[in-house]
């Protein structure tokens, strides 16, 4: 079954109000008629099973079939800091790690960062960037879609380590605790995973970051590309939590 996100204002008395680019996919796109069943989710908790009745002007009205709880959720919430890489890797990160099951994404700029967004592009970039983790997240039937936050800089970062209720790890090619005792000591809900660009961090980045409360991590012996990194935690700490 289809499934798309809205607001919960989007909800009146029984009636799903589905607008905006939703409504070209629904009507359009998969060119679903009126008594086609949908899958809609609040991003609260709540996904209800809708029946389309009309389309009226620029929005598709849906009538509750069913309301029941959202799925997809783990207990466990990670977000994945993560230096922009170049290139569209970003966008393969927020798309696969959605689907994967974060539930924030923290994009900043340290010492060895390529890419320079201008700042006159960020809010285009930025838009883009949720539409995919939306897209991701309907496409995985997740309950939620992650946070996308809006690129930081390194001091920005190391205040939002100190500020984290909960494990903070920064992944370190030079050495570290491995990932899966890192895993296995980590008895908290909330974890932040730091990763580096293509150069990986500075030694003096890395005593920043400890400094702040981060722990550094190892994630073996062999060096991964910063896409896969990121990707390769989450997949671990879901899988040995059980939650994947």
């Amino acid at each position: 079954m289809q499934r798309y996100f809205i607001d919960p204002e989007q909800i009146t008395d029984q009636t799903v109000y589905i607008t905006g680019d939703d409504v070209h996919h629904i009507k359009t796109v998969m060119r679903f008629k009126p008594g086609t069943t949908i899958l809609v989710a609040d991003g609260t908790g709540a996904e209800y099973i809708a029946e389309i009745e009309k389309y009226d002007l620029d929005r598709a009205c849906c009538r509750v079939v069913e309301t029941r709880n959202a799925r997809g959720e783990s207990n466990t919430r990670v977000t994945i800091a993560q230096s922009m890489p170049k290139g569209d890797k970003f966008e393969l990160i927020l798309q696969k790690g959605t689907e994967l099951g974060a539930n924030c994404f923290l994009p900043f700029h340290s010492e060895r960062t390529v890419v320079k967004i201008e700042p006159k592009k960020v809010a285009k970039k930025w838009d883009r960037w949720q539409k995919i983790s939306k897209e991701a997240a309907e496409q995985a039937h997740r309950g939620q879609v992650p946070t996308v936050e809006a690129p930081i800089s390194w001091k920005q970062l190391l205040q939002q380590i100190e500020s984290f209720s909960g494990t903070v790890w920064i992944a370190y090619e030079k050495g570290g605790k491995p990932l899966t005792q890192a895993i296995s000591e980590a008895h908290e809900d909330q974890i932040m995973v730091v990763i580096g660009p293509e150069g990986g961090f500075s030694e003096k980045e890395v005593t920043e970051a400890q400094q702040a409360g981060a722990i550094p991590l190892s994630l073996g012996s062999r060096i991964l590309r910063t896409e896969t990194a990121s990707l390769m935690v989450l997949s671990c700490i879901f899988f040995a939590r059980h939650e994947l």
